[in-house]
């Protein structure tokens, strides 16, 4: 009986690591980015859409918005850990002052749930944008500081950026693509090359 146990006990533990793994859209470092977070995003989204007038929109659709959004969501990790690193902070007071901002330009509160579906941001990822923003302008105002140029801040904090992800490790779900370590970004999975290359990630 208890060797049963003893198994049973070991075979639950492989399935929680399998779903735990199954349930994660990327990890950056020991952030992990579940799918339902990034699948909130997506149906907010297109939610949102049948609320507004889209007719002269640009929208993404299918794995391109589902790309997007675990985009959106990986490097706003990424840049924060990049900020935090460089001794920076972004507080709620901050978000705050730029969210009534961001809404005196759209035309005030009713006119956010167009401005957001234009921008292809889910309502309630609006405060992670605005930290996601904060965290760039002050990690390209930290720079400018160092000496870097205006025409050189896109660069060098992508390099930054790189340079932390490749520190930290981040892994995609092959369901969303690939992380192409040397942009720091999500690319499509579903290229000639990577049908032919097997994964060792």
């Amino acid at each position: 009986m208890k060797k049963i146990l003893a198994i049973t006990a070991v075979a639950a533990t492989f399935l929680l690591a399998g779903c735990s793994q199954v349930g994660a859209a990327a990890t950056v470092g020991d952030t992990k980015i579940t799918q339902a977070t990034v699948q909130g995003s997506i149906d907010a989204i297109l939610s949102e859409r049948a609320k507004v007038d889209v007719s002269q929109m640009q929208l993404e659709t299918g794995a391109t918005l589902n790309v997007s959004q675990l985009r959106f969501h990986l490097l706003g990790t990424l840049l924060r850990e990049v900020g935090q690193e460089l001794k920076l902070n972004v507080t709620k007071a901050e978000i705050d002052t730029r969210r009534a901002s961001i809404l005196e330009q759209v035309g005030g509160e009713a006119a956010l749930p167009t401005a957001l579906v234009n921008a292809g941001i889910a309502p309630q990822d609006l405060d992670r944008y605005i930290e996601a923003i904060a965290y760039s302008d002050k990690i390209s105002q930290t720079l400018v500081a160092a000496g870097v140029t205006e025409d050189q801040l896109g660069s060098e904090i992508q390099k930054l950026v790189v340079a932390k992800a490749k520190e930290i490790g981040v892994t995609v779900n092959p369901r969303y693509g690939k992380w192409d370590p040397a942009i720091a970004d999500v690319v499509p999975a579903d290229s000639a090359e990577s049908a032919v290359t097997p994964s060792n990630e």
